[in-house]
């Protein structure tokens, strides 16, 4: 092997070393010729031979060296190479056959995993000549071509595959029938890439490519594998097509597919599995009855063990397998998946994509079940997820707060503090700062969790400023940003002590909070509203911050509950009247003045009975939990805002909801209607089997006009005592439930986060 030294700038020469004969001192990667114009003139060079080596040192440098890569690119290296290709192909003998090769081999090298490569390929005008390449007589030429177009198409800049074209679909059938595996993966990769959308996969499958698909899951390996690798793609969430595939022959093409998970080569064993994972994405029923799930589980446990690109993409299958899905966790934790993540994890050193992979897969596997969390934390591997999150790669660290962010789910941890250590909350609140926007949302979900107050105190997540810098996103011009920003702050309140609060209150500022309630984001109105609900529950003193600085978060509230845009939006909102609601009569005058404040416009009707009327049964129960604590006589003003109350239609739907199909509802109802003074016309008593034994608006066969008091007083009574005996059980039943009647706090608001709210990152409570 011969490497060129450059001299020193006093001279024009060069000399060539053997690589073995060069001096310890000098190493290979500081003796090659450094990127210059002079490299620029030689391809411009009409001697073949000088084009060519100029070629060749072009290439060797800036394969696997993204940094000269983008000198020569800034350079104008790309359109060089590209002309030597273009004039190339007008040529005929041994060196143009040459040229093509090496001038092919350098643009595929700039393509390689950097976008500005590809954009400079794109813009040079090779592509249509690396494509005529593909016919060309000499597989040495057919074989770099392929190469670098499988890079190209592999980049989300490459242009799709335009099946319309003359020749287009002929090209695609020769390259799958090619025996070069180049052209196969080649072929593999243009379908992947072209097949986003429904319309373009049904277009492969109209021009025979489905069919042409099927039938070299026969052939070669390299077929086979470029076969299974584009049909998962053609297949992908498009149930028509995955139809086509499983009907094929009568089910021979499944038969196969399935059979193919037995074969020697792990890679198209993965393969394989990947296709019937696609397919069973699709609909569950194509596996239906075969036992296919248990075995797919199996392999892609037992594939997680391979070394190199295999073992690095088995765990991206399984986690796409088990997304979502308990029962196949289950199969997966049966499977002891979790063991052979948390064993390949703590192994050191792990290449980024399969580092990303495993902490992906474990993240799957603790989403849902609380047993999956135990074993993990059992397995003693949280701190390697920890060290993750300091990576240099950013895939790597998005990762692993996915995988914070689900294993802080689990509640029996949270309660023991557990999370709420140095070592994992300052390197999530350094993340909060991070380039990437989708890691500060993954660290943010993450800390959303662990701050979660259940018994212990959050003074050191306050302590190490992490309130500090929640308040500083909760402005950001990211609404997603700032929705899990104040979600954490939201459970940072939740049940938080008065010191707690009085910091939150301080930080966030009435201003501030009442800005947020109005945002035009909805997702940052519920968080911010939910923490306005968090801060005005538990004692009287607390109910002062709904009113500071002349009550600007309770008119923001107001306002918001007027227009509200979200059923979120307005059972938050209403919870919050409702807190302030169970106060002194001061407090309930102030939420009966901005209830019915215009009662007497003409206008129309007040929220709080558009609110009963809701079809969402929480918001109904939300608002009669309102009327529990605005009506309660516990207060000397309460038969004033009960008057109120009748006047503006009240009871008049109370009457109506006693039909309710919700339970909480109706509970809540019979509470509410046990303030409101009965008229003397006579309400009949309901049904009391277990399916009806609330009050019924329903005619009856008693048409007396008018009962006893005794009697009116024992029917009272009954229904209370019914009301009263299942208000526990639905308090205990419920973290966030619903508020204690009869002028009680309502219970504060929390949310853990099992998947990411940018979906954004959809919640789970």
């Amino acid at each position: 092997m011969l490497v060129t030294l450059s001299l020193p700038s006093s001279t024009s020469h060069e000399i060539t070393l053997p690589l073995s004969t060069m001096p310890a001192s000098v190493s290979p990667a500081a003796s090659t010729i450094r990127p210059s114009t002079d490299t620029l003139i030689r391809l411009a060079s009409s001697d073949h031979g000088v084009q060519l080596k100029a070629l060749r040192d072009v290439k060797n440098q800036i394969i696997g060296n993204r940094t000269k890569k983008l000198v020569y690119i800034k350079l104008g290296a790309v359109p060089a190479v590209a002309s030597v290709l273009a004039d190339a192909l007008d040529g005929s003998g041994h060196s143009s056959t040459d040229l093509l090769v090496q001038s092919a081999a350098a643009l595929g090298s700039f393509a390689c995993g950097v976008d500005a490569g590809v954009r400079a390929v794109l813009d040079s005008g090779a592509l249509p000549c690396l494509i005529q390449l593909l016919s060309n007589h000499d597989e040495k030429v057919i074989g770099s071509a392929a190469r670098s177009l499988k890079l190209l198409y592999q980049s989300k800049l490459a242009p799709k595959y335009d099946l319309s074209e003359n020749g287009s679909v002929e090209l695609l059938h020769s390259l799958l029938n090619s025996e070069n595996e180049n052209a196969n993966g080649l072929a593999a990769s243009i379908i992947a890439h072209s097949c986003k959308a429904s319309a373009e996969q049904k277009a492969f499958c109209l021009n025979g490519i489905l069919a042409k698909l099927i039938d070299l899951l026969g052939g070669s390996i390299s077929q086979r594998d470029a076969s299974l690798e584009s049909l998962a793609s053609i297949m992908k969430s498009n149930h028509e097509v995955a139809s086509q595939f499983v009907k094929y022959e009568r089910g021979q093409a499944l038969n196969l597919l399935v059979n193919l998970t037995n074969e020697r080569s792990t890679r198209t064993r993965l393969l394989a599995c990947a296709c019937l994972i696609t397919l069973r994405n699709v609909s569950s029923t194509y596996l239906r009855g075969r036992g296919t799930e248990t075995k797919l589980v199996r392999y892609l446990v037992e594939l997680l063990e391979e070394p190199g690109q295999v073992g690095e993409e088995a765990s991206f299958a399984l986690s796409s397998f088990i997304e979502d899905d308990e029962h196949l966790q289950k199969l997966a934790f049966d499977a002891n998946a979790i063991d052979v993540l948390c064993n390949h994890l703590q192994k050191d050193p792990l290449q980024p994509k399969r580092l990303e992979g495993i902490l992906i897969a474990l993240a799957r596997m603790c989403s849902r079940l609380e047993f999956c969390r135990a074993k993990f934390l059992q397995m003693q591997a949280f701190n390697s997820v920890s060290e993750a999150l300091h990576h240099d790669c950013a895939d790597v660290r998005g990762a692993a707060c996915i995988c914070m962010r689900n294993v802080t789910r689990s509640v029996q941890n949270l309660s023991a503090g557990f999370f709420m250590n140095e070592n994992i909350v300052i390197p999530l609140l350094e993340l909060l700062h991070d380039p990437n926007p989708f890691i500060q949302l993954e660290a943010l979900c993450a800390i959303s969790n662990i701050v979660v107050n259940f018994r212990t105190s959050n003074s050191s997540f306050i302590r190490w400023g992490g309130l500090k810098q929640l308040v500083q996103l909760s402005v950001s011009m990211d609404p997603a940003i700032r929705s899990n920003s104040l979600c954490a702050i939201r459970n940072l309140t939740f049940e938080a002590d008065n010191k707690c609060k009085a910091e939150v209150f301080k930080e966030l500022t009435a201003s501030s909070l009442a800005s947020l309630v109005s945002d035009p984001d909805p997702s940052v109105q519920e968080q911010a509203l939910a923490i306005v609900r968090n801060l005005t529950g538990g004692s009287l003193e607390s109910i002062q911050y709904a009113f500071a600085e002349g009550g600007i978060i309770l008119d923001a509230v107001q306002r918001q509950l007027e227009c509200a845009s979200t059923v979120e939006s307005g059972i938050q909102g209403i919870f919050v009247l409702s807190n302030v609601a169970s106060g002194r009569d001061a407090h309930k005058d102030a939420v009966m003045d901005r209830l019915l404040h215009n009662m007497g416009s003409g206008s129309n009707p007040p929220y709080l009975l558009r609110f009963m009327q809701s079809n969402d049964s929480r918001l109904r129960t939300a608002s009669l939990w309102l009327v529990v604590n605005l009506a309660s006589p516990s207060c000397m003003g309460a038969s004033r805002r009960i008057a109120k109350l009748r006047k503006a239609g009240v009871v008049s739907q109370l009457k109506i909801m006693v039909k309710d199909p919700c339970l909480d509802v109706k509970v809540c109802r019979a509470g509410a209607w046990h303030f409101f003074p009965l008229k003397p016309s006579f309400e009949p008593i309901a049904d009391y089997s277990p399916g009806n034994f609330f009050l019924s608006a329903a005619s009856s066969d008693d048409h007396t006009g008018s009962v006893p008091d005794l009697r009116r007083q024992l029917k009272i009574e009954l229904f209370m005592c019914i009301a009263l005996r299942i208000f526990p059980v639905l308090l205990h039943s419920c973290p966030s439930g619903c508020p204690i009647p009869f002028g009680l706090k309502t219970r504060n608001s929390i949310l853990l986060l099992s998947t990411s709210i940018t979906d954004p990152f959809a919640t789970s409570s």
